[in-house]
This record gives structure tokens, C-alpha cells and sequence, in this order.
């Protein structure tokens, strides 16, 4: 059996090339503060890719996804093993758009600090008297530009994504901002919206979409992920103070409270990190993993 490399590392996703189509292998390790730990945590690339795929398939009739098959039988040989089965996906081929879409419908993390210095998020203004965690009058596009790894991301107006995206796609710049930030928010309504009724608010995501073959809008990357997303539970939602969430905030958290920790997680904060996940994936999709 031929040993593949993948032609791309991030710091949680290996990509490798299968020709005409792409295989995102989303691996244990698990990052925070654009930092990979020295721990990982278990199944969580399993929850990753599968909870993009049961996004990917909601929003089909919104927008076109990349995604081809999450079943390794239908990969190259290498992928039929125990380590790639269930957190790996075949997909389309894309040119992808050099931004990062987030969409905020509650107003808390870098938003939060934003609005307590200036009353704005990414220069558009919010209503006073805003408490934290509070939800918006609506959702609201603040789109940043992708950073090398190892950089971070700047967040942007939406004009400066006019500009960004017209440096690229000279002539579209405009069209391709307003797609970008109507497909963003229209995914995002409707996940919003079915993940109330599951017990979790989804506070905030980014997509990242890409151009296929015939120039089409078509969302790549991951969808909804623990990793990419805020979820916190409805429950107990109250504004005024941070949510618990069904992400890598507790492990955040646990970071930002010791010192001397040299990116190395305790093995209880380890087994807290992926009861978070799976009880998430779980709640939302209604299976076990």
C-alpha cells in the first residue's frame, strides 16, 4: 500500500491530493489561541468532520458544498485504515476566497471587547445599553482576512472586503463580497434557528467558501464545527456574563488560569474537553457518535 503525504498541514487538518479531489483528514490535535497543544483529544476530528456533513447536508438547498463522501471505501486504499475512518472527508477541488466569513448573532468574545471600547464590531455600530453575551437585533457579517499560519487574522469592514476581494478577482470584488455575506448569514439563520430547537445557541461561526469549476459559490472547509463556532447551551442563557459552551473554551479557559502550563492539558481537563464535544454532536444531530 502506497504511504501518501499530505500536500497541506494546518493545525488541525491534513489535506491531501487525490487527484481531482481533495481528502481533509480532521486529526485529534487541538488548538487554542492559534497554538497546537502537545495533547489530543479523542474523536474529536470524528465529531469535526461529521457534524460538518450533517450541516453540509441541511444547507444544500442554500448553497452547494464540497463535500463528496465521508465513507473511506470510497477512497484510495491508504484511507482504509482505523485512523482515518470517520474523520475524513473527500471533496471538491475549490479556488478558495481569501476570507474568513463570521457571522456573530450574540455579541461576546473579540465582539464583546470591541463594543465595550466603542460601541462597534468591526465598524458597524450596535445599539447601546448591550449587556455580554446579549443577542443582536440581527446577525451581523464581520468578515477577517486568512493569516499565514503562526500569523492571526485581521478582522475587516465589509467594505475592506470589497477591496481585499478586488485584489484578487479584479471587476467581482463587489459581487463576490455580496454573495459572500448573504450566503453567510442565510446559513447561518436557518442553522441558528434548527439549533434552538435542539437546546444550543450557535453565538457565532465562520464559513470559508471557494469558486468550483463554472465560477459557482460553494461553501468548503468545515460547517458548524465545535472548533469553528460558539455553541452554548440554551438552558441556562443568561446575558451579562460569558456562556458555558460546547467548544474548546473550557480548555481555553483552563489555559488563560495557569501558568506555567507549556501548552500541556491536565488529562481531566483533557476528558472534560471531549465530553463537551461529543454531548454537542449528540444534542444537535440527535445520534451517539
Amino acid at each position: 500500500m502506497q504511504e501518501l503525504k499530505p500536500i497541506k498541514e494546518g493545525k488541525v487538518r491534513e489535506i491531501y491530493d487525490n487527484g481531482d479531489s481533495l481528502i481533509m483528514v480532521a486529526t485529534d490535535r487541538i488548538s487554542c489561541f492559534d497554538v497546537i497543544l502537545n495533547n489530543t483529544v479523542t474523536k474529536k476530528g470524528t465529531v469535526l468532520t461529521q457534524m460538518s456533513k450533517f450541516w453540509f447536508d441541511m444547507t444544500e438547498d442554500i448553497i452547494p458544498n464540497h463535500m463528496i463522501s465521508v465513507d473511506v471505501n470510497d477512497m484510495p486504499e491508504f484511507f482504509r485504515q482505523p485512523r482515518f475512518t470517520g474523520n475524513s472527508m473527500m471533496c471538491k477541488k475549490l479556488c478558495m476566497m481569501p476570507l474568513e466569513c463570521i457571522v456573530r448573532g450574540y455579541i461576546t468574545g473579540s465582539g464583546w471587547a470591541s463594543y465595550k471600547e466603542n460601541g462597534t464590531v468591526c465598524g458597524i455600530k450596535l445599539p447601546e445599553g448591550l449587556k455580554e453575551s446579549d443577542k443582536l437585533p440581527e446577525p451581523i457579517y464581520t468578515p477577517s482576512t486568512k493569516a499565514e499560519l503562526g500569523d492571526h487574522d485581521e478582522n475587516i469592514s465589509y467594505e475592506q472586503s470589497i477591496d481585499h476581494l478586488e485584489k484578487y478577482f479584479p471587476g467581482k470584488g463587489k459581487e463576490y463580497a455580496e454573495k459572500l455575506r448573504d450566503a453567510t448569514i442565510a446559513l447561518y439563520k436557518k442553522c441558528a434557528d434548527y439549533a434552538l430547537t435542539k437546546g444550543i445557541i450557535i453565538a457565532d461561526t465562520k464559513f470559508e467558501f471557494g469558486l468550483d469549476e463554472n465560477d459557482n459559490l460553494v461553501i468548503g472547509d468545515e460547517m458548524l464545527t465545535p472548533d469553528s463556532s460558539r455553541f452554548w447551551p440554551a438552558d441556562g442563557y443568561e446575558p451579562g456574563h460569558a456562556q458555558p459552551s460546547f467548544d474548546k473554551q473550557f480548555a481555553r479557559d483552563w489555559l488563560k488560569s495557569h501558568e506555567g502550563h507549556n501548552w500541556t492539558l491536565p488529562q481531566d481537563v483533557v476528558d472534560k474537553t471531549i465530553s463537551i464535544y461529543l454531548e454537542g454532536y449528540k444534542k444537535l444531530t440527535g445520534k451517539d457518535l
